[in-house]
């Protein structure tokens, strides 16, 4: 029997002061099925899906649920609809518990006008939510002791305990392990068997094809193409968002790798107190750090740029051993972090991108303690245009930019000094794959530049495709190292696990 539409886009459009954000779209989405969205950041995926949810009206259009039309939708009239999201951003609240952010506006509540909230219902209600996805973490768990990843899961969870008949996820394996990934594939292949839709929108492409029975790109605000379940394929996909093949991730440095530019010796960090890693970072190469979520590589990360402390060890550039024991001493060092939170830690979003960019360089452009704001602007101005960053101009606010140029303006403001060693950890999270091409591009220039590049990520294809060798972390010390001809899915993860490899190189 044929699927029934439960939902379809029919003509919408959208403008923004003159720009055209979203032009005569139109979509459908049958009852247990998965449509991957996929396209560029600016596409306009975004843009269309917060018109479905009620937060931005259309130009023009209309959203046509059960075969009922509607000029526009509200939040309420959405939510009424079955009609929830799994948002890229967290919108989780700290000082609340697991339990409590699920069902957040949807307490269970008893006393009459008192409304006294009932925290062991709710703390019933959420658990099985939790077990169905493999949550290691109780209802009760402050979501302030929860990392990225599973905060994640809790996102997920609301939009499971609502009675949701279309659940939108916008890049909802961001921040998860690839365990935590293949559970949610299974979630998503669960929904779809109990007839619930899911809109699903990733970057990472084999996602999409894993659990999408059709695809639809979005490029410049229009509907570039669509794919059948048997035509989804890496490549084809790729041709639908930016209109040509894309190149092989790895490109291989212009030398080959010279001396040592950074050895980590025998060092400990507060994360992992009883453990010590050693690796060494070759001039001209990056170096790839991945394993399992929790396995110590930001904590890594944190430490050797003094946000963390070291414990004990040596950190020595270029021979010389250098002491970090705040961030301003790091960067004192040359050494630089692109984190992982590029909104929490990387940018001040409501501040303009000159701002941003000088922000960790400010004496440069102060004059008698006054910051001159004609060579800030000047710096900004000559970053955006060397990184490519799509903007307006270096007056504009952070928060406005996507993902990938917000990306960009953080490596600007790094860019703009004299970077040693730069550590990426997950550069291209949320980010589209014309933007991570720039990305992959600009670290292996820096590479072959003789700045030191290391690179976390939990994208197994990133990790294997950019790296020129992947030193492997678990449970806080280097697992082993390999060199490219050892590279595959099995050997990393057997490592991440704490199993040894075949042809591993020999670490201390």
């Amino acid at each position: 029997m044929a699927a029934d539409t439960l939902l379809s886009l029919a003509g919408i459009s959208k403008s923004y002061a003159g720009v055209r954000a979203l032009v005569d779209v139109s979509l459908g989405v049958e009852a247990g099925t998965v449509l991957g969205l996929i396209g560029e950041n600016g596409a306009g995926k975004s843009t269309l899906m917060k018109i479905l949810g009620g937060v931005v009206q259309p130009d023009a259009g209309s959203i046509v649920i059960d075969g009922v039309p509607h000029g526009a939708m509200t939040v309420a009239s959405a939510a009424r609809a079955g009609i929830a999201f799994v948002h890229q951003e967290l919108t989780v609240l700290d000082n609340l518990d697991v339990a409590a952010n699920i069902f957040l506006g949807r307490e269970a509540v008893a006393g009459g006008p008192l409304r006294l909230v009932r925290n062991r219902a709710m703390h019933d209600l959420a658990r099985p939510l939790l077990q169905r996805l493999g949550a290691d973490f109780g209802p009760e768990t402050s979501v302030s002791k929860l990392l990225i990843a599973q905060r994640q899961l809790v996102e997920i969870a609301r939009a499971l305990s609502v009675d949701a008949r279309v659940i939108i996820m916008d890049e909802p394996t961001s921040s998860l392990t690839l365990q935590e990934t293949e559970r949610l594939l299974q979630v998503i292949a669960d929904l779809r068997a109990s007839g619930v839709a899911v809109i699903y929108i990733s970057h990472r492409l084999h996602e999409v094809k894993a659990c999408a029975d059709r695809v639809v790109c979005l490029r410049d605000g229009r509907v570039a193409g669509g794919l059948k379940r048997d035509e989804i394929e890496h490549n084809a996909m790729i041709r639908l968002m930016i209109g040509r093949d894309l190149r092989s991730l790895y490109t291989p440095p212009l030398a080959s790798p010279g001396g040592e530019i950074c050895v980590v010796d025998r060092v400990v960090t507060s994360a992992f107190p009883d453990r010590h890693l050693s690796f060494t970072l070759r001039r001209g190469e990056i170096l790839g750090m991945a394993g399992l979520v929790g396995s110590g590589r930001t904590s890594l990360a944190r430490a050797l740029f003094g946000v963390d402390p070291i414990l004990s060890g040596e950190v020595r550039l270029a021979g010389q051993a250098v002491t970090m024991r705040s961030p301003r001493q790091a960067i004192e060092q040359g050494i630089y972090l692109v984190p992982e939170d590029r909104k929490g830690e990387g940018l001040v979003l409501d501040m303009k991108l000159s701002e941003n960019i000088s922000l960790a360089s400010m004496q440069r452009h102060a004059r008698l303690n006054l910051i001159d704001r004609a060579s800030e602007t000047a710096t900004a101005r000559e970053q955006q245009a060397s990184l490519r960053i799509k903007t307006p101009g270096v007056a504009v606010h952070a928060a406005t930019l996507s993902g990938g140029n917000q990306q960009k303006v953080v490596l600007a403001k790094w860019l703009s000094m004299a970077p040693r060693l730069i550590i990426f950890d997950e550069p291209t999270r949320g980010i589209d794959v014309g933007a991570k091409g720039e990305i992959y591009t600009l670290m292996r220039a820096l590479a072959d530049d003789g700045v030191g590049v290391i690179m976390i990520s939990s994208d197994m294809e990133e990790v294997i495709g950019v790296s020129d060798r992947v030193a492997v972390m678990h449970e806080g010390r280097i697992s082993g190292v390999l060199d490219r001809p050892d590279f595959s899915e099995l050997n990393v993860l057997r490592l991440a696990i704490g199993q040894p490899a075949e042809h591993l190189e020999t670490v201390s």
